[in-house]
């Protein structure tokens, strides 16, 4: 393991940052018990010459987690269901920020 994927394991293992959630790889199965960060920062979107707020969903899991994430695959967090729209790779390999839709 690098530092980078030591220390992203670390902030997800954090109580503070890290929240538990089950990974499902295509949106089937029981899934795999994970931990992610989630962020749910607004997006302003222009819609017809108004400018509309639309909620967002982002989660960062551990690539050693989460090796391959791809569109569809589903996480649920708490009572939620986020499906993965895309999956962006750090540079370093250590993780991924999943853009999700609820």
């Amino acid at each position: 393991m690098t530092a980078f994927a030591d220390a992203m394991a670390v902030i997800v293992a954090d109580p503070n940052l890290g929240v538990p959630a089950i990974y499902r790889p295509g949106g089937i199965g029981d899934g795999i018990a994970i931990r992610v960060v989630r962020s749910a920062p607004d997006e302003v979107v222009d819609a017809f010459g108004t400018s509309l707020l639309r909620p967002t969903d982002v989660l960062l899991v551990a690539a050693s987690d989460v090796p391959e994430p791809a569109k569809g695959d589903v996480v649920l967090v708490g009572s939620e269901t986020l499906t993965v729209l895309v999956a962006i790779r750090d540079p370093v390999g250590a993780a991924h920020r999943l853009l999700c839709a609820r």
